[in-house]
């Protein structure tokens, strides 16, 4: 349907207060059999889908509003609205929606709202009683004046029988003539009632009225009115600041008046709500959503408009990277950027992409990355406010961006590193601009909202080019400030002579808090590249110089980057950090801590209880190798101890080990110490294999001492060339089923039941005994012994 008088956007009206746009489409009016009536019908323009089925109801209350808009309520707190493209459309669905319900088109409401409250007292009103009688429009008619508009706030019925009488009779525009006269006589009375008049109006919460007070002619004497607040001594000037103080500024001359108008207007009511009117209670808060419903759609309007002026916006960003553009003119040019952006606050998700996708198309990405280098801190401070619009819509796009961005020019161009260094570089002793860009930079490197779907690479990419590019700009300040004692250039491994001196100017301290908040949020996100950083850069030992510092927080900030470290339990970082020996620092700042208890004392704490409560033996051994007798004398707490406990268990369970695995020691005779040293000639790694061959090297040998007893040479022969050609066990038939080999005098073998045939061993065995495999070799060594009805002997070598 290419008809613009139908074309319509769909509203409803959420729970708080707020329009939310339901798509655009073309509205008809047509009988729908299965609603048994006249119904509103709009189908979406995109793909011919039904957006809104609404039955004309006879008892339904529709309103026109500004010309172009429709709004009625359909159920309990479900508003919706039609905004048309043209007021032509929205003339003749109101007439469709008169006709149905016999209405007059002329008038701007077809029903008065009755709430349940009210049904039965609207019964017993009179018929002639159709709008309520105003007094005369007179001086001394005022306090009755305004005694009749408060008094009709509590009653819905009489709120739209106030606001028809006072539309149909044109009163607004004669209050507001006495309102001139009052002024000129300086009757303070007279302006205290009209204030308490005008404000009462507003709050009658009606759209047609709002287009009288708030048009050209009016607006200005309805902020007078509502200067003479009877609770204030002395008015307030609000008309002053608006034509005075409040001026215009047209970067690029608009052309369009009808535009320019409305830009005037919103402005001004936007003063009135949030400014001269007060806080509404808890029972007014309803009163003015419909003034809220007025700005929210002056600024969609405003928005659009300028969204389709392609020459107005090429232009902004032209003048805006042009080199030749004045500061004052950049700054005026920035700042109506930076006031179109939030603006667009008030679109519905869909038409914010539409907004931001226009902006990026023009340019806007490399226009901040000229202003935000700039000099001047208002300009800076407004490219910040434009670059966090940006990264909050869409942080891929300015992902995307960076990354395509030249290689071969210089890294201190590059958006992020420009956004780093104004961070770094914030002149504002409490650092609110650098908090704002740390959150920034945050939601730009958090890989929970990097698109796995549509850009598989984009995380590996993006990161790549961050710690490559990026980082060394960001912890520069870090490292600078935690450098390597001069005279001694190169440090030994597990040194911790480092120059203690640590910055004490505040705003340096509060700088690198920042810079770790950032890193330590690397460290649980970033796995990969931050441990490759921290290991190259030696950081985790720059960082804990910090542990020095004067500023408790700083000193946290260092302590909680490498609690985050140890909560990983990654054995590379337990390695770093034993061979550096950095738990050195932190057991300097709690013994010279002392006994005060302080969050740094409850953190330091905290930490080993963590490494104790995980078990992580690497960091138990080293500490208590290392640290313990420095740490036994504290005891209010059991840490400690309980560190020393689980070192002791580990020693004690690792001798267990090494027991389990001992021989007894056997006196040889010469033969057998013969046949040992043969086999050990032949193969220089058996020891290694005889860990794993003892239960099948039992059977040889008791086989081998049968063979000797039975002294059948061609047998003990093949034996021993069995066992020395093979490096194996060897396996000889038994001459009788039961053997009790008693040659040697210290043996300790017992009767064992030989099998009826030879049995040949030939399993493969690892050259190599790792100590991962010591409890798997427990194990089957514990299910042999369950299933086998002999115990087989335990030879030492």
């Amino acid at each position: 349907m290419s008809d613009t008088r139908r074309r319509v956007k769909v509203y409803t009206l959420n729970e708080d207060r707020q329009w939310d746009d339901r798509g655009t489409g073309h509205v008809s009016s047509t009988f729908v059999e299965r609603l048994k009536g006249i119904s509103l019908l709009v189908r979406a323009e995109s793909d011919g889908s039904l957006l809104l089925e609404s039955k004309i109801s006879p008892n339904t209350a529709y309103q026109k509003q500004q010309d172009t808009l429709i709004v009625w309520s359909e159920a309990d707190n479900y508003d919706l609205a039609l905004s048309f493209q043209e007021k032509a459309g929205c003339d003749e669905i109101w007439e469709k929606i008169c006709q149905v319900q016999g209405k007059d088109p002329a008038l701007d409401i077809t029903q008065d709202p009755i709430d349940e409250s009210e049904e039965e007292r609207f019964e017993e009103i009179p018929e002639t009683s159709h709008l309520v009688e105003l007094p005369p429009c007179e001086l001394s008619r005022l306090e009755e004046i305004a005694d009749l508009v408060t008094s009709v706030l509590s009653s819905p019925i009489r709120r739209e029988k106030l606001a028809l009488a006072l539309m149909s009779e044109a009163y607004i525009k004669k209050l507001l003539g006495l309102f001139r006269v009052c002024e000129d006589l300086d009757n303070r009375e007279g302006l205290h009632h009209l204030y308490e008049i005008v404000r009462g109006v507003l709050f009658l919460n009606k759209a047609a009225l709002f287009e009288v007070m708030f048009s050209d002619d009016c607006i200005m004497d309805v902020v007078g009115c509502l200067e003479y607040d009877p609770a204030l001594v002395q008015p307030k000037r609000h008309r002053e600041f608006l034509t005075k103080t409040a001026k215009f500024k047209e970067v690029i001359p608009i052309t369009d008046s009808e535009l320019r108008q409305k830009i005037h207007q919103t402005y001004r009511v936007q003063y009135i709500q949030d400014i001269i009117l007060p806080t509404p209670s808890v029972f007014e808060e309803n009163f003015l959503s419909t003034l809220t419903s007025f700005i929210f759609f002056n600024k969609v309007e405003i928005v659009s408009m300028l969204q389709e002026d392609e020459k107005f916006l090429t232009e902004v960003f032209a003048q805006l990277t042009d080199e030749a553009t004045d500061d004052s003119k950049r700054r005026e040019l920035v700042n109506f950027v930076k006031e179109f952006c939030a603006f667009s606050q008030t679109l519905q998700p869909q038409n914010r992409d539409a907004f931001f996708k226009t902006l990026a198309n023009l340019g806007i990405l490399p226009a901040l990355e000229i202003v935000m280098g700039m000099d001047d801190l208002q300009v800076r401070a407004a490219a910040t406010d434009i670059f966090s619009y940006l990264v909050e819509f869409s942080p891929s796009m300015v992902r995307e961006f960076v990354m395509q961005e030249p290689q071969q020019t210089d890294d201190d161009v590059l958006l992020i590193n420009v956004v780093i260094k104004q961070m770094i570089c914030d002149s504002d002793p409490e650092l609110g601009g650098a908090v704002q860009l740390m959150g920034l930079l945050r939601t730009l490197i958090d890989p929970e909202n990097m698109l796995a779907s549509t850009n598989k690479t984009e995380k590996t990419e993006f990161l790549s080019f961050f710690y490559k590019y990026c980082m060394h700009v960001l912890t520069a300040p870090l490292l600078a400030n935690t450098a390597h004692d001069k005279n001694s250039k190169d440090l030994q491994e597990g040194s911790t002579k480092i120059n203690p001196v640590c910055p004490d100017n505040f705003q340096t301290a509060q700088l690198l808090a920042l810079i770790l908040e950032l890193l330590t949020f690397c460290v649980e996100h970033h796995t990969y590249h931050i441990k490759t950083y921290i290991m190259n850069k030696d950081l985790l030992r720059r960082v804990l110089v910090l542990m020095n510092s004067k500023h408790t927080f700083l000193a946290l900030c260092a302590l909680r980057f490498m609690r985050r470290i140890i909560g990983l339990k990654d054995e590379y970082y337990n390695r770093y950090i034993i061979k550096g020996n950095l738990f050195e620092p932190v057991i300097n700042a709690l013994l010279d801590n002392g006994t005060r208890y302080n969050l740094l004392n409850s953190a330091i704490i905290e930490l080993f209880e963590f490494i104790k409560v995980e078990d992580i033996k690497s960091l138990i051994a080293h500490i208590v190798d290392n640290f313990y007798k420095a740490l036994e004398s504290i005891e209010y707490v059991q840490t400690f101890k309980g560190l020393k406990g689980r070192y002791e268990q580990e020693k004690d369970r690792q001798s267990q080990r090494l027991n389990r695995y001992r021989r007894d020691a056997r006196s040889l005779d010469e033969d057998e110490e013969l046949w040992f040293n043969d086999d050990d000639e032949d193969d220089d790694g058996e020891a290694v294999e005889k860990s794993r061959m003892e239960d099948d090297f039992a059977d040889s040998y008791g086989k081998y001492m049968e063979a000797k007893k039975v002294s059948d040479i061609a047998g003990a022969a093949n034996g021993a060339n069995g066992a020395n050609n093979n490096g194996k066990a060897a396996a000889i038939p038994p001459a009788s089923p039961v053997v009790t080999p008693n040659n040697s005098p210290t043996s300790s073998v017992k009767t064992v039941a030989l099998p009826a045939t030879p049995v040949v061993k030939t399993a493969l065995v690892g050259l190599v005994d790792y100590p991962d495999d010591e409890d798997e070799e427990e194990e089957d060594e514990e299910e042999e012994e369950e299933q086998s009805p002999r115990k087989r002997p335990r030879l030492s070598s």
